[in-house]
């Protein structure tokens, strides 16, 4: 058996180990096998404020499921991803609450790019399945590779997993249980569609994991850390959906909702993000992938004659001197205290040169030389 993957698995499964646990190992010299071996008194002296949190008990408890655990994935070829290794998700590993490991059935690509999730009731009207289905079609025709994220329920999830699949597109599921269930089992034949079609089910539950009512939240966190945009298609003002856009946008994650007539229950959610400015307003795909610096595949393959002095004036032209010195992205903050102007002048500045096509904006809140 693998033993780095029994120790990395056994940690995961360790109530109270986060990734600020792992770093702090790294920090303290201890490797995994030294976590599950020493006793509690020299991991206490080892790792500072450890208290009896991981009691011998408890580790030893870990190391067995993850044995178990480790028979599972291999009979059903899923991957375990851990927050440490090279093929853990970038974006996902940006987020401060990142999981430690993540289980995946499917061969998709985790880093892919663009990719987006769509999220929404689980109770759509016409209006909204609709507008997704349109949606999908419309970026579709653009991006070949868009990967959609949702989470299996009913209602939009359904909906965004069908059209990807309907086009072609790969599509993940995330959800909030082991992957030794489908939750609904209504959806049993649209996973294994999305798994057969070159996407995956994504969990950071072990199996023997119900879905319990608070995984569902744990879980939303996931859908907007692997995206780089949210998409609230119909919510009410309570929700899963508003969990995971409220969540993107604390991840400085680019946010949209599709408007709605005031009086509609099923677009109180998406107004009430747009009102917030937690979300831009949708208008057509066209405004989305501008804001969003999506540039087609045929547009990137097409020859560009620029002027690399462009003739600025103002803010912008501060902005441009500072970024035509940089080497690759840059943080909105960053931006912010180098420049020294204010945050809504720069703002303005960043917006124009995104439309100039002299800056394109990357997700996170950063942006780079086009």
């Amino acid at each position: 058996m693998n033993r780095d993957l029994e120790y990395k698995i056994g940690l995961a499964m360790t109530q109270g180990v986060t990734v600020e646990v792992i770093e702090a190992l790294t920090e303290c010299g201890i490797s995994y096998e030294e976590f599950f071996t020493l006793g509690m008194s020299e991991l206490s002296q080892r790792l500072p404020g450890v208290q009896s949190r991981f009691q011998d008990l408890y580790r030893q408890e870990a190391l067995f499921r993850a044995r178990r655990e480790i028979e599972f994935i291999e009979r059903h070829h899923i991957r375990a991803l851990y927050y440490e290794d090279d093929d853990y998700p970038v974006m996902l590993r940006e987020i401060p609450d990142a999981p430690v490991l993540i289980y995946v059935l499917g061969d998709a690509d985790l880093n892919s790019h663009p990719v987006m999730n769509m999220v929404g009731s689980r109770k759509p009207t016409n209006y909204g399945t609709s507008f997704c289905s349109k949606l999908i079609d419309d970026l579709a025709a653009y991006f070949h590779n868009l990967t959609v994220v949702s989470g299996l329920a009913y209602g939009i999830d359904t909906c965004a997993h069908t059209a990807a699949l309907e086009h072609n597109l790969p599509t993940i599921a995330v959800v909030a249980h082991g992957l030794d269930m489908i939750y609904p089992a209504a959806n049993r034949d649209l996973a294994s569609r999305i798994v057969r079609s070159g996407g995956a089910i994504v969990s950071e539950y072990p199996t023997g994991t119900r879905p319990f009512r608070s995984n569902f939240l744990e879980r939303n966190r996931i859908v907007a850390g692997l995206s780089e945009l949210t998409f609230v298609v119909e919510s009410e003002v309570k929700g899963g959906a508003m969990s995971t856009a409220n969540q993107a946008f604390s991840y400085s994650r680019d946010v949209f909702a599709l408007p709605g007539r005031i009086n509609d229950q099923m677009s109180q959610g998406c107004n009430h993000l747009i009102m917030r400015q937690k979300a831009q307003i949708y208008t057509n795909v066209a405004d989305l992938m501008r804001y969003m610096g999506w540039v087609p595949e045929v547009l990137k393959a097409l020859p560009k004659e620029k002027n690399l002095f462009p003739e600025l004036d103002g803010d912008q032209a501060l902005v441009y001197e500072f970024m035509r010195t940089q080497s690759g992205a840059v943080a909105i903050d960053t931006i912010h205290r180098n420049v020294g102007i204010s945050m809504p002048a720069l703002m303005s500045a960043l917006t124009e040169l995104e439309f100039e096509g002299i800056l394109s904006k990357l997700p996170g809140a950063r942006y780079e030389k086009a």
